[in-house]
């Protein structure tokens, strides 16, 4: 594995395309607003998105899954179908840079989510980070000195619970391949988005349709181009990339919809991202010393 990531250069390339990838799917969501309700759009990109899963069947069938495993994936698709709809309500209220920033608390929520949950060490270091990120985010809010959107609210506990989602997966990873684990995720959360779809259905159109498949479409070159991202270089590596979709956010919200750009919004998104990668060095520096150690 070490040597298959010694690719920095194909590693940050293609980390900038799940940038460019991720930041059209927030261009589609704001471009469709609220013409379609949340819950509604979210479940479209995901039944859409089912065209994709074909190669996957095969290996979920193999899996042979057991009741305890169903379980996890069912807790995870229940966390993400949350999730997924309070990032898209997020989207028809606050700007895409406010989105994009705050949206970078979930690798901070995974750091105590992994102290509390799976008993990973959460030493001074880490803590301080974390705190740091609390800081970013208490940047972009501003409480006290701006009025708080409903949105706001939405993207705080979406962050929580693609955390919640991300640790589940992490926890499966150990259990199935990668394809059963994506798989499933798209399988449970189109099933759990399902009903709440059927309480606001309006009648799509044509139009709203193709955006939502358009929409699917990038999701899943994003992920996958982020797959590519990590097998071809550390994550200390490819981490810092993700500061520019704050970049091209802020650019396509003030370009393409007129949103202002608000500098308190880019100074939180620094501070939480700086947070995240000292994070993530730390766990590349343990790791990097438990295997010397093992050795």
């Amino acid at each position: 594995m070490a040597s298959q990531q010694n690719r920095p250069v194909a590693g940050v390339l293609w980390m900038l395309v799940t940038g460019v990838m991720f930041v059209c799917v927030t261009a589609v969501v704001k471009y469709v607003g609220d013409s379609l309700p949340a819950a509604q759009a979210a479940f479209l990109r995901y039944l859409l998105g089912l065209v994709f899963l074909i190669p996957m069947i095969k290996p979920i069938r193999a899996a042979r899954l057991t009741s305890w495993e169903l379980k996890m994936f069912g807790f995870r698709g229940a966390v993400h179908t949350v999730g997924v709809t309070l990032w898209f309500y997020a989207m028809t209220k606050i700007s895409i840079a406010e989105v994009t920033a705050m949206n970078y608390l979930s690798p901070v929520y995974v750091t105590l989510g992994a102290a509390l949950f799976l008993g990973e060490k959460l030493a001074l270091r880490r803590i301080m980070a974390v705190a740091m990120a609390l800081v970013g985010a208490m940047i972009i809010l501003r409480p006290g000195f701006r009025e708080l959107s409903s949105g706001h609210f939405a993207m705080l506990f979406t962050a929580v619970m693609f955390a919640g989602s991300y640790l589940s997966a992490k926890v499966m990873a150990d259990k199935v391949s990668p394809a059963v684990v994506v798989g499933m995720l798209s399988i449970t959360v189109t099933i759990g988005l399902a009903p709440l779809a059927a309480m606001v259905w309006v009648t799509p159109t044509l139009a709203q349709l193709g955006w939502m498949f358009l929409l699917a479409i990038f999701a899943t070159a994003g992920h996958y181009s982020m797959t590519l991202a990590f097998a071809a270089a550390p994550v200390t590596v490819t981490q810092p990339v993700t500061f520019l979709q704050l970049v091209w956010a802020v650019a396509l919200g003030a370009l393409v919809f007129g949103e202002g750009i608000d500098a308190w919004v880019i100074l939180g998104g620094v501070v939480i991202l700086g947070s995240v990668s000292f994070i993530t060095w730390r766990e590349h520096v343990l790791k990097k010393a438990l295997g010397a150690a093992e050795v």
